[in-house]
C-alpha cells in the first residue's frame, strides 16, 4: 500500500561534459508571473507517471492552487533552465519555505520543535525526465541545500511517496532518512453482485419444467368479505340442525292420521 515517507538531510555546476560535446549549462532563477504556465505544464510532464501509481498527488492538485502558491509570501519558487538556439527551456523546479505553509498540510510544526530542528521545507523537487541521471537532481539538491544554510536551518525536510522508489534511491544516497511515514490502509469490502450469473436455456422443443407456486391469498380492507371468503375456503364440519315444527303443526299431523 503506498505511503507517504517525510525524509530529511542535514543542512551542513557548472556545464558537464560527455566525451568531447559540451553538455547545456543550468543556471537557476526565480519565477515569475510570465512563467506560471509554461511551469504547470513542465510539473504535469514530470509527474505524469509517478501520478498514477500513488495515493496522494506529488505536485499541486490543480493549477489554481499552484497559482495561489505564487501569491503567497514566504515561499521560494526556482526555476533551473538550459538555453539553446536562443529559446529557454525549463529543466528544474524547486520550491521550499521556513514554515508550513498551506490549509491542506498536515505536518505538525511542534514534532521539529521539540527536536531543536529549524528545517527548510520542500514542498516541490522536480526534473526533467531527459535530464534525469545527468546531475540536474544533485545540483537542485546542492542549491536547496546552501537556501538553507544562509537562513539558519539545520535540515532539508521533504515528502515522497513509498512507492516511488527511483526517488527513495536517489534521496537516500544524499543523506536523507526517515522520520515518519503517513500509512495508508484499506480493507477489502465483499459484496454480492447486483446482476444474476448466466443461466443456460432450455433446448428447442424440450417441454419446459414447471415448477409448482404456492397459492398466495391478497390482502383485503373488506371484513365481509375476508370472513366469506375464510369460509369458502374452510367448509364447516358441524352436523345439519333438525327442522323445527310449530305445536299446532305437529297435533294436526296426529289429528290426520286418525282412521
Amino acid at each position: 500500500m503506498p505511503r507517504k515517507q517525510t525524509i530529511v538531510m542535514n543542512a551542513t555546476r557548472t556545464a558537464l561534459k560527455s566525451g568531447d560535446d559540451v553538455e547545456p549549462e543550468v543556471r537557476i532563477r526565480r519565477l515569475h508571473r510570465r512563467d506560471l504556465n509554461r511551469t504547470w505544464e513542465f510539473l504535469k510532464q514530470v509527474f505524469r507517471e509517478v501520478n498514477r501509481t500513488t495515493v496522494e498527488y506529488q505536485r499541486p492538485r490543480s493549477k489554481k492552487r499552484f497559482l495561489e502558491v505564487y501569491e503567497e509570501k514566504g515561499i521560494e519558487q526556482l526555476l533551473f533552465v538550459v538555453s539553446g538556439s536562443g529559446k529557454e527551456q525549463i529543466v528544474g523546479y524547486a520550491e521550499c519555505a521556513l514554515a508550513i505553509l498551506g490549509t491542506d498540510n498536515w505536518m505538525n510544526e511542534r514534532y521539529f520543535r521539540m527536536r531543536d530542528m529549524r528545517p527548510l521545507f520542500v514542498e516541490e523537487l522536480a526534473v526533467h525526465p531527459d535530464f534525469q541521471g545527468r546531475g540536474l537532481g544533485s545540483f537542485v539538491l546542492d542549491q536547496l541545500e546552501h537556501l538553507a544554510r544562509l537562513r539558519g536551518c539545520t535540515h532539508l525536510v521533504l515528502e515522497v511517496a513509498e512507492n516511488n522508489n527511483h526517488a527513495l534511491k536517489f534521496y537516500r544516497t544524499r543523506s536523507f532518512y526517515k522520520l515518519d511515514a503517513a500509512v495508508f490502509l484499506a480493507k477489502k469490502v465483499v459484496n454480492d453482485a447486483e446482476l444474476l450469473p448466466p443461466r443456460p436455456l432450455s433446448k428447442r422443443g424440450a417441454t419446459a419444467v414447471v415448477e409448482p407456486v404456492a397459492p398466495v391469498v391478497l390482502p383485503t380492507d373488506d371484513p365481509q368479505a375476508a370472513t366469506q371468503t375464510t369460509s369458502k375456503a374452510r367448509p364447516s364440519t358441524k352436523a345439519p340442525r333438525p327442522k323445527r315444527t310449530s305445536a299446532a303443526g305437529t297435533r294436526k299431523a296426529k289429528t290426520d292420521t286418525k282412521p
